[in-house]
């Protein structure tokens, strides 16, 4: 048996006739038709493999791809340059385009040096640029030679022009003298004698010799006998001319036959460089991904397997949706048998694997997921399908046997890794001698093949999973409500051939699946119901698997959200930071000078009152401008706010506080205990954690200021400020406790509350509002200067 009938079975010469689509020279789209050559070695393969990923490469990241629009097939010209054959002038224009665009290409190729793979492929290459120029030069862009092709031709075709307008003229002549003895007054020509139309009754008019006549007879074209000579010159000029314009062509064709095996090397790399570009372009239609070759005690990954042959099918001939498949097979398997329904997927499984061998082998990347990792192969062989041959006399079992037997031969030659594939394994005979046979034969690949995938029918061959470890079962899902295959693979589970189900669901008579269902092993249908709660088992984790990485896959997202929003949070913090501490410097430096301007205009000025309350104002105005306001106290849960729940994007009123500090929230009819970090104002401002356990009674008013003092308790001295007085003179007590809640409110540090002497009556009122006020801490009448009774100082809390 030849690798070509296991390439055959494969499908492989139909993968490479879609991989040809994206060849663009003729010399390699036949290569990939043809099913290639399949490299012997994995170091080959590597190679393949390596110009692949640096063609796209190219392609995706470099945004640059090759044209191979100017390489023309040259091979017939080649050989017969190399005969000593002389080219025409379009075949030299082509071989001419060839060794253009091939420099073109190593161009390209040598302007990123990071492809190491195809720089190796192109270098040393000869392109032979003088030889190009050469035919350009002497080759017009129609194929003719060219009149500077040498100063010869130049003056033969000059010559002929001057015979030309010397035997127009003479002709020209003739029509004008004798027009009515003509048939028509044109100058035509008969071979490369320019002649006149003359009506046959009239020929004695034009004397001269007939070279030709019409089909009635009528007409008769004749050579003026006063042009016989010019004729006869032009004639002679011309085949001068063809003579020369050929000893060019045949220079031309020397000069290339000379460097004929430099041009054969740049065809092959030209092809191979084709062909690394049409697997670039196939793998990325494929959504394909570059295999690693693993050791034979690393496992086979290929998750998400597609057939590519299905997949093109799909694309191109509105096939099916193709369903991947996970093929995850443990170094210590040699042996998996795949069970389960006809029409299931069983060989196309078998020929998704042969494929993706063949591919990693071609240098081909994988339509499967990353990573995808299996051995280098150095035999794929398959039987699968019908060896059925009127011709040799075999039968359908007589075939397989043949060509298992030539399977085994190849085995024999040597200890390289093999890949085995057995479609319906010991069918077509006795079942139990079929089945006797099918175990004896995986026994021997196990011992002889690397890996051996089996598909089957018997059940028997189920069981030797749990005889021998180097076995593994795998089946087909068939989903029991709609009674067809969902070409899903299941590993460690046997499959059922579902032959009664898939009858009935072809509208088989039911007396007689009820007929059959009674002829039934009962331990089989036992066996049968235990698979098919394994099976019904296998589908409920997937689905809880699915929903587990679907969860997974929405976490993760969310924690990338997360992460990028909080260093964008830490990033703006950071700039703020910055640029507060900057402003404060700048506020800091302004004060400090005008400050110091204060200060010069004092010791400059006289030392009077008025000087020194003009300096305390700019102070207090210093003052106002440079110290920024304290920062807010954040927000404070009490019973009765009004709070928002983010996580339950809720709103609700918190109705209690109990002992650990924990908020009870009502949500409509609902009571929810939540930690305070779980609310936020409904303004979005989060809370603050008090210094203190906050109480669980409602808020408080804060405790009442401290019995009115004369002086202040602060030795730092107060510097006023109009932002800082409140003047309420002349207003009623209603008017005095709007105003005054306002200023308070707003208030940061002190108020100077103006109310004047007058009865008592607003004093002893702004006193008392203050008595009880939440934010006041303690309060006291201003010094003489201020104002004394007729001033009351609030300190506010705003910590």
């Amino acid at each position: 048996m030849t690798i070509g009938k296991s390439l055959e079975r494969l499908e492989w010469p139909r993968l490479c006739e879609h991989l040809a689509t994206f060849a663009t020279t003729k010399r390699a789209v036949l290569s990939l038709q043809e099913g290639g050559d399949l490299p012997q070695t994995q170091a080959e393969s590597q190679v393949l493999l390596t110009q692949t990923q640096e063609i796209v490469c190219l392609e995706t990241e470099f945004y640059t791809h090759l044209d191979f629009s100017g390489i023309a097939d040259i091979d017939a010209s080649l050989h017969r340059g190399e005969r000593g054959g002389i080219l025409t002038g379009e075949e030299l224009l082509a071989i001419a385009r060839t060794l253009g665009t091939a420099r073109h290409l190593r161009r390209q190729i040598a302007s990123y040096p990071v492809l190491e793979a195809l720089n190796t492929l192109v270098d040393g290459l000869r392109t032979h640029p003088e030889l190009e120029q050469e035919i350009h030069h002497c080759i017009t862009d129609q194929g003719q030679v060219s009149d500077r092709a040498s100063d010869v031709l130049a003056q033969l075709r000059q010559q002929q022009r001057q015979v030309r307008q010397q035997i127009q003229g003479a002709l020209q002549h003739i029509i004008q003298r004798r027009s009515q003895a003509l048939q028509d007054n044109v100058i035509t020509q008969r071979g490369d004698r320019y002649v006149l139309a003359v009506k046959a009754q009239q020929k004695d008019a034009v004397p001269g010799l007939v070279h030709d006549s019409s089909a009635s007879g009528a007409t008769l074209y004749i050579e003026p006998q006063s042009t016989v000579d010019l004729n006869n010159r032009l004639g002679q000029f011309i085949r001068e001319e063809d003579i020369e314009a050929t000893r060019i062509r045949q220079q031309l064709s020397q000069s290339i036959s000379a460097v004929s095996p430099d041009i054969w090397h740049l065809l092959t790399v030209v092809t191979a460089l084709d062909r690394a570009t049409a697997r670039a372009r196939y793998s990325l239609w494929l959504g394909g991904h570059p295999p690693r070759f693993s050791s034979d005690q690393e496992p086979i990954c290929l998750r998400y397997l597609r057939h590519p042959l299905l997949l093109w099918q799909e694309q191109h001939e509105q096939g099916q949706t193709v369903v991947p498949i996970d093929l995850l097979i443990d170094p210590a398997i040699r042996v998996v048998t795949l069970t389960g329904p006809n029409t299931g997927g069983k060989t196309a499984t078998l020929k998704a694997l042969g494929l993706a061998a063949l591919m990693a082998k071609a240098g081909l990347f994988i339509p499967a997921k990353e990573p995808v990792e299996l051995p280098w192969f150095q035999g794929i062989w398959a039987d699968i399908g019908d060896e059925q041959s009127l011709e040799q006399s075999l039968s359908t079992f007589s075939g397989h046997i043949r060509s298992i037997s030539d399977i085994l031969e190849q085995l024999e030659v040597g200890s390289q890794l093999n890949l085995v594939l057995l479609d319906e394994v010991g069918a077509g005979t006795d079942p139990s001698e079929g089945t006797a046979l099918a175990i004896a034969l995986l026994r021997y690949l196990a011992d002889h093949a690397h890996l051996t995938l089996a598909t089957t029918h018997f059940g028997e061959l189920k069981a030797l999973k749990y005889q021998d470890p180097r076995f593994e079962n795998a089946s087909v899902e068939f989903d029991q409500d709609t009674l067809g295959p969902t070409y899903r693979l299941l590993w460690g589970i046997p499959g059922q051939s579902n032959a009664l189900a898939i009858a009935r669901r072809l509208g088989l008579k039911p007396e007689i699946i009820e007929a059959a269902t009674t002829r039934l092993d009962p331990e089989g249908d036992q066996v049968n119901q235990v698979i098919a709660g394994l099976v019904s088992q296998r589908q409920r984790q997937m689905a809880k698997a699915d929903a587990a990485a679907t969860l997974l896959r929405e976490t993760e997202a969310l924690h990338q959200e997360l992460i990028r929003k909080a260093q964008y949070l830490q990033e703006r913090e950071q700039r703020l930071r910055q640029q507060q501490e900057t402003d404060v410097r700048t506020s800091i430096t302004q004060a400090q000078a005008e400050i110091a301007q204060v200060i010069r205009t004092l010791q400059q000025g006289p030392q009077t009152a008025a000087a020194a309350e003009e300096a305390h104002r700019a102070l207090s105005q210093i003052s106002d401008r440079a110290i920024p306001p304290p920062p807010s106290p954040g927000f404070q849960p009490h019973v009765g706010d009004r709070v928002r729940l983010p996580q339950w994007q809720q709103t609700g009123e918190i109705i209690d506080l109990n002992q650990s500090g924990d908020l009870v929230v009502r949500l409509g009819q609902l009571k929810l205990t939540v930690p305070p970090t779980a609310v936020e104002s409904l303004s979005g401002e989060k809370v603050t954690p008090p210094n203190t356990p906050s109480p669980k009674t409602p808020r408080k008013p804060a405790q009442a200021p401290s019995a009115l003092t004369s002086t202040p308790t602060s030795q730092v001295p107060l510097i006023r400020s109009d932002r800082k007085t409140l003047d309420l003179r002349g207003k009623r007590v209603h008017e005095a406790e709007m105003l005054l809640d306002e200023a308070l409110n707003q208030a940061t540090d002190i108020l100077w509350i103006i109310h004047g002497h007058g009865t008592g009556k607003l004093r002893n009122f702004v006193q008392e509002f203050l008595k009880h006020h939440p934010s006041v801490h303690h309060y006291h009448f201003g010094d003489r200067e201020d104002g004394g009774k007729g001033v009351t100082i609030a300190h506010v809390r705003f910590s």
